[in-house]
């Protein structure tokens, strides 16, 4: 089995993580150009990162291969709640992810334009959304979910994206996550 991806995105982190204990070999690529783009590119037709390769299945996107994954090694599927999380937590961070593409090609993102508002409406409703949730007890366990929202938080905090600190809920989540083994070993400041 191998997954290829990049030790800096969130979302093959996530997958990262669940692969923690199963043989497996990472390809961590540089997807922007030369070789590695290439590489990917004949794998995963989308260029996004991460790519399952098992055998003769490939399967892109993190949720896909989490699934998969799921029904090979029999983990517990996912509810229809922790699903709705996982669109959320998606969310922000494909909003995240387009205003770094966006501020690395030299556009201005702190612009008055409706693309980049609606992205930030996006971020901030969804943060707001999952502060609630760690309030009323949601994201308690280290299942699929909640490694999805600390691979989200952590690479928020790593790259310096947003000001956490209205949101001590996510913060206090992310605190109380980050030591464990499989977190400190993807950890892509390494």
């Amino acid at each position: 089995m191998k997954l290829y991806g990049s030790t800096t995105s969130p979302f093959v982190r996530r997958i990262r993580i669940v692969l923690a204990s199963i043989d497996h070999e990472f390809l961590n690529l540089q997807i922007f150009s030369g070789a590695d783009r290439e590489l990917l590119a004949s794998r995963n037709p989308t260029l996004k990162v991460p790519c399952l390769e098992d055998g003769s299945e490939i399967i892109f996107d993190s949720r896909i291969i989490y699934n998969y994954l799921a029904d090979k090694y029999q983990y517990e599927p996912l509810t229809w709640e922790a699903e709705n999380q996982l669109t959320l937590i998606d969310a922000a961070n494909d909003s995240f992810v387009q205003l770094l593409l966006l501020k690395r090609s030299d556009f201005d993102i702190a612009q008055e334009k409706l693309y980049f508002n609606l992205q930030s409406e996006r971020i901030e409703g969804v943060l707001t959304s999952l502060s609630n949730q760690i309030n009323r007890g949601l994201f308690s366990g280290w299942n699929y979910p909640e490694i999805c929202l600390y691979s989200l938080v952590d690479w928020v905090l790593f790259r310096e994206l947003h000001d956490m600190q209205d949101y001590p809920e996510l913060l206090w989540f992310y605190e109380k996550h980050q030591n464990k083994i499989e977190v400190t070993a993807t950890d892509p400041r390494t």
